[in-house]
């Protein structure tokens, strides 16, 4: 046993973005996925989703590897290792709720298994935290999206016992988020507001634009560069206005902190505006 001081060193990242259908999650993190790495033939997608990730082909010229079923832990992981001995540099599983609950993944399988439920649990749990270990351990940064479900738990109103709406909940493991470095909620066009953020780059931002820009702030965070250190003292300087005014020419005259410091706008203008009220 050795103590030793804490450090971060560099990092890939490994975050997920989660959404219903039609909420942006592919095209989201095809522009982080660039701004990680600033080169689309670095970018890869391992599309379950029929050939969908390849709609977005006039982004630029990414490389796709359709995954047909049976959506197998292990068929992920080969897919995987594919991608990084090809040199990706950047990794997009779209989606790995399949891995769970698509044709031949984890409750597929687990529903076709006779005899003692439970232990047929212990046959197939190892297989799927191969999986989740197989993308913790990836040389690549990797974005995984997950499919959303609206979740429905049972209440009491007005004496009666009634469904209610508790909110979205991702179709994979339960507990999956927590292996994420970063979570993005997404909601409608490819905005989304940061769930799970353990960078600290987003936690104020409310929601935001998932484009280029965040790959780059995140790609900075990994390497530990100067963008994270700029945006802490553009932080500084957005608490440091003095006025309503000087705060609007400030976000005017600085486009690229616009969306990533959006939360921080937001708040200064709100203090500014309550002291004007005092």
């Amino acid at each position: 046993m050795e103590l030793k001081q804490a450090k971060r060193y560099q990092a890939r990242m490994k975050m997920a973005l989660q959404g219903p259908s039609g909420s942006g999650k592919t095209m989201g993190a095809l522009m982080i996925a660039f701004g990680l790495t600033g080169d689309w033939g670095r970018v890869a997608v391992i599309d379950t989703e029929n050939h969908s990730a390849s709609l977005y082909a006039h982004l630029g010229s990414y490389n796709v590897l359709n995954l047909e079923p049976p959506f197998t832990p292990e068929r992920y992981i080969s897919a995987l290792n594919f991608c990084e001995n090809a040199g990706m540099e950047a990794i997009i599983i779209d989606s790995i709720s399949h891995e769970w609950e698509g044709a031949g993944g984890v409750l597929d399988s687990h529903s076709q298994m006779v005899g003692n439920s439970f232990t047929n649990w212990g046959k197939l749990t190892p297989r799927h935290n191969a999986f989740v270990q197989r993308m913790l351990q990836s040389k690549a940064h990797i974005i995984s999206t997950i499919r959303t479900k609206q979740d429905y738990v049972i209440a009491e109103k007005n004496g009666k016992m009634v469904p209610e709406k508790v909110g979205l909940k991702g179709i994979t493991r339960d507990g999956m988020d927590y292996e994420f470095t970063l979570v993005f909620d997404l909601q409608n066009n490819g905005m989304g507001v940061a769930s799970k953020d353990r960078t600290g780059l987003f936690t104020k931002n409310g929601v935001i634009g998932l484009n280029e820009a965040v790959g780059s702030t995140i790609k900075a965070w990994c390497m530990e560069g100067e963008l994270v250190d700029e945006i802490e003292e553009f932080r500084s300087i957005i608490q440091r206005t003095p006025s309503h005014a000087a705060l609007r020419v400030l976000y005017d005259q600085n486009p690229r902190f616009q969306q990533l410091l959006k939360g921080d706008f937001t708040s200064r203008k709100a203090e500014l505006l309550q002291t004007q009220m005092m």
